[in-house]
């Protein structure tokens, strides 16, 4: 090796040094940010081929990298849609909300979320968090998880449930067999459903069970919390035999609604259906008191008697409250009428090989050629990681290690500039020679 060649490997050492000093200050810098992925400098030998073809060694290089797929530990935190991801996977996020264009959208661990003005999550890097939208059947649809264009910003924003009148009731519960029979039959057993009208307005439907002077027949009445009355059934039940307890006969079903309200009753179902005047167009409930021979709804057995169990759908319209996040990204609202509905589901993305991803401001990632092709997960399932709410991830950055390499690379950057020293040293006496 000549002196020249002496000189460019000292310089080629205090290039490669000074990049891997510069890596260890970014992520001693970063050592306290949320996500953050180590950077780290490997030192690669670099040679040129002579005329003669012989290779000669011309100093060395810094190759740069990042441990990406290397996870940093979980913090717990008092914020709800703060996110930790415990195994593999990306936040997906984008500068701007509901991006359009798939070139835009990036990857980061970094899930300090908090709504904006517009109700839109958002990280401290201001990069907004994009999930799959659920519809109102609670729903995701067809989404294809190789894309990111079924993706929308998660908005948490003043949301309201719209209600969702009641078509359906469900009326189970016993009935004491005593009370039936007796000369002076005994004052009626009172119980209420609550229902909900087409404008979403929750309202009350009551029922009277009256005992009757026969064993084990009863009056089965309909009427509103305003007093309206609808009508009324008799319900004998079974007394004996392995139907014993269960409805025997549905009979006398009598309208007593005053149009347009109504009430009908089919004895061979145990289905009563009531015409409620609450509208333009009538609400049509159908309550559901158990067919003959059935142990699925009403039942008569001796002994005390037990409050109805009653179930109806609909629902009455409400505003958000507060939202939830579970373990597999489903973004769940809780309405001030008591409901809990999904809103979004979080993906994770996960790529084949995560360390081969481009770094990019704010801590997030892009796409590559080496990362390989990316897939849209749900979290918890197969080999995705899953979400923690109320947690963040830290850096993975050990502050020690990167304080010792500091200190070797140091030494090195001072070895390499004796080296440069040296050979000044050596081409001033050569200079010298001709004197």
């Amino acid at each position: 090796m000549s002196i020249s060649y002496a000189m460019q490997t000292g310089v080629s050492g205090l290039r490669a040094n000074s990049t891997a000093v510069g890596r260890i200050s970014e992520n001693i810098a970063n050592a306290n940010t949320d996500g953050y992925r180590r950077s780290f400098v490997q030192m690669v030998t670099t040679s040129t081929l002579s005329q003669n073809g012989t290779v000669a060694p011309s100093g060395v290089r810094a190759v740069q990298g990042s441990e990406i797929s290397t996870e940093g530990a979980l913090r717990a935190t008092e914020r709800a849609t703060d996110l930790a991801i415990g195994g593999p996977g990306f936040f997906v996020v984008s500068k701007q909300p509901n991006e359009t264009n798939e070139a835009n959208f990036m990857l980061t661990r970094a899930g300090s979320f908090l709504p904006d003005e517009n109700g839109n999550l958002r990280n401290a890097a201001g990069y907004y968090l994009a999930g799959f939208p659920y519809d109102q059947t609670a729903n995701l649809g067809n989404i294809d998880r190789n894309q990111f264009g079924d993706l929308k910003t998660v908005n948490l924003g003043s949301l309201s449930q719209t209600g969702s009148p009641t078509a359906e009731m469900t009326i189970s519960g016993n009935i004491p067999a005593q009370q039936t029979g007796l000369a002076t039959p005994g004052e009626p057993f009172l119980s209420s459903a609550e229902y909900y009208s087409p404008l979403g307005a929750a309202q009350r439907m009551q029922f009277s069970w009256q005992p009757g002077a026969v064993d084990n027949q009863w009056t089965l009445s309909f009427n509103g919390a305003d007093g309206t009355q609808y009508g009324s059934v008799t319900v004998d039940f079974h007394d004996s035999g392995a139907l014993a307890g269960a409805p025997r006969l549905y009979s006398n079903a009598t309208s007593t609604a005053a149009a347009p309200a109504n009430f009908a009753f089919d004895p061979a179902t145990g289905v009563a259906t009531l015409t409620i005047d609450n509208g333009a167009v009538p609400q049509n409930v159908a309550i559901n008191i158990g067919a003959p021979g059935t142990y699925d709804g009403m039942t008569q057995f001796a002994g005390d008697y037990s409050p109805l169990k009653i179930s109806a759908d609909g629902a009455e319209s409400g505003v958000l409250v507060r939202t939830e996040i579970d373990e597999r990204g489903d973004v769940y609202g809780v309405f001030d009428n008591g409901s809990r509905k999904p809103l979004y589901n979080i993906p994770l993305a996960e790529v084949a090989n995560p360390d081969g991803l481009l770094k990019a401001d704010g801590n997030a990632f892009l796409l590559s050629r080496s990362s390989g092709k990316f897939s849209l997960n749900q979290a918890g399932e197969g080999s995705t990681g899953s979400l923690t709410a109320g947690a963040l991830e830290s850096s993975n950055v050990e502050v020690a290690q990167e304080l010792t390499d500091l200190i070797s690379t140091q030494r090195a950057y001072s070895s390499n500039a004796k080296i440069v020293t040296t050979v000044d040293e050596m081409l001033d006496e050569t200079t010298r020679l001709k004197r």
